[in-house]
Parts: C-alpha cells; sequence; structure tokens
C-alpha cells in the first residue's frame, strides 16, 4: 500500500464516520496528516503508536535494521498536524447539537475554547519528531481525528442499542470491550468518577472527539437540556469541577484504551484493501475485528 493510499483512506474513512451530517462539506483534518515522507512510498510494515516522539522514531530505525520496516503511524499528531490540533475542534458543535444544545450557545462556547487551544499549542517545538523521522528517512503519519470520531461513532451506536438504565450498566457494557478489558488488566480501565452505579444513566453524551476537550462551561448548559450523563477519554480538574457542579454523572472510558479503540477500528477498514504488518508500540494494542 502507498503511503499516499494508507493517508487518503485514513481521511475518508473519518469523514465517513464524522458525526456532522453533512460528509462532503467536511474540507478534511487538519490533526492527521503525512508528516514526512513521498506518497508513493510503499507500505507493507508499520509501528503503530498512540504517541510517537523521537524515542519511538530510534526504535523504528533499530527494528527497520533488525528485521525491516516501511513507516510508522502516529494516533497524536506531530509536526503541523499538532499547531492545526484546534482547527478539528469545530465538530464538537454538532456533538452539542446531538444533546439538544443550541448551535450558537455551542459555537460560543467552541470559539473561545478554540481560541485557548491555539494559544496553548503554538509555543511548541512542533518539528522535534518530523525531523527526526526526516534525518532518519522513515515515513511518518498521525491520524488523529478520524480514528476519534471511529470511537465516537461506535459508543454512541452500542449504548444507543444496549439502552443502558444505570451508570453501572454503562460501566459493565464498556467493560465488554477488549481494549478497556486489557486497560482494565493494567489498572486504567473505566470508571465512575461522578455519580454512583445505581444512578439513573438518563440522557448520555459521549465526548469523545473533537480533538481535545472542550468549554468547561457547557455542562451546566447541557444538564439545562436534559444530560445526565458523560462518557469521555479524559476530564481535566477543571471541567472535573464544572461537571460535578452541574450535578452529572460522569465515567471516564480511558484515554489510550478509547485512542486504541478508534486506532483499531479504522485499521479493520484500511486493511479490507491490503493486510498491513503491524507492529504495536506506545501504548497501542491490536485488536481485530470481523
Amino acid at each position: 500500500m502507498k503511503l499516499g493510499t494508507l493517508y487518503s483512506r485514513v481521511v475518508a474513512y473519518g469523514k465517513a464516520a464524522d458525526p456532522r451530517r453533512e460528509k462532503k462539506t467536511i474540507c478534511g483534518y487538519g490533526d492527521s496528516a503525512i508528516l514526512y515522507g513521498q506518497k508513493s512510498r510503499e507500505i507493507k510494515k508499520l509501528l503503530v503508536g498512540i504517541d510517537i516522539d523521537t524515542g519511538e522514531l530510534l526504535l523504528a530505525d533499530h527494528i527497520r535494521r533488525r528485521e525491516g520496516l516501511d513507516g510508522v503511524l502516529s494516533h497524536h499528531p506531530q509536526g503541523s498536524a499538532l499547531a492545526c490540533l484546534y482547527q478539528v475542534m469545530q465538530l464538537q458543535v454538532r456533538v452539542l447539537e446531538s444533546a439538544g444544545m443550541a448551535t450558537s450557545v455551542g459555537q460560543a462556547f467552541l470559539t473561545e475554547r478554540q481560541s485557548e487551544v491555539q494559544r496553548k499549542v503554538l509555543p511548541g517545538n512542533h518539528m522535534r519528531a518530523v525531523d527526526a523521522a526526516r534525518l532518519l528517512d522513515i515515513p511518518f503519519l498521525c491520524c488523529h481525528t478520524p480514528a476519534d470520531n471511529h470511537a465516537y461513532a461506535f459508543i454512541v451506536s452500542l449504548l444507543r442499542n444496549r439502552r443502558p438504565r444505570t451508570t453501572g450498566d454503562i460501566l459493565g457494557i464498556l467493560e465488554k470491550i477488549p481494549e478497556y478489558r486489557q486497560a482494565d488488566r493494567r489498572g486504567v480501565g473505566p470508571r465512575i468518577i461522578l455519580g454512583g452505579a445505581r444512578r439513573p444513566a438518563g440522557k448520555i453524551l459521549v465526548e469523545m472527539t473533537g480533538g481535545t476537550e472542550g468549554h468547561p462551561g457547557i455542562y451546566k448548559h447541557l444538564s439545562a437540556r436534559g444530560v445526565r450523563t458523560i462518557v469521555c477519554m479524559h476530564l481535566s480538574e477543571e471541567h472535573f469541577k464544572k461537571v460535578a457542579d452541574a450535578g452529572l454523572n460522569v465515567i471516564i472510558a480511558g484515554h489510550i484504551s478509547s485512542d486504541t479503540l478508534g486506532m483499531n477500528l479504522i485499521l479493520d477498514r484500511v486493511e479490507k484493501h491490503g493486510k498491513l504488518d503491524i507492529v504495536c508500540c506506545s501504548g497501542f494494542n491490536r485488536v481485530e475485528r470481523s
């Protein structure tokens, strides 16, 4: 599979799983990119990790020398893709709309939060890992929001079909997913961090895509629109306090495990067009679904 083909399929599948209704208007995902390498490079064996930095790229070079390797795929963005992370946050408006929040309200919160994230990533040394890939001549790409879209769609569909009545029911559903079972064995499985297991689940909002966490001020508005439970990858302390003030239940599914779920789902689709020899690292474990 060509590097360019791999990337184009990642983007196409990301759009197909995007929560926004008008798929044709989605321009792309700035947080997913070919960071280094010509599109014509052939990719048969791929090192895949949740976070790829210089250390993982040196590992990739070692594997290449020992047994062969054609490229590296990161979930989290690096280089220009990290600098553009704030751009993909726009799809959060659609997620909030699905919970009943008015578009204008969601957009106002998003605009403020986007500016904050842009300021936060602006001073970073974005090109460290990309420069390492260039010096080692290892094709390097990242797949962020397209994978997160798959995790989001998977969990939303699962909860919609299973109709959990309590937060404990939600936890039980998540714990049956292989990626979360693996995380549980490592002490970082899904858990309820706000609300008891017997509390009614009510209306559930899944927060698993859109670049990064949204504005902490949204939770009281979500509560006013009937949302009772948040299921998310992670939650900062600032967001935790705002959710607690809003009286919502919160289930942390897990960050790296949710990222792994999304990456596995999108790789399943990619590999329908040709198997890749995947080497796992940096928190990623391959789970194939038929």
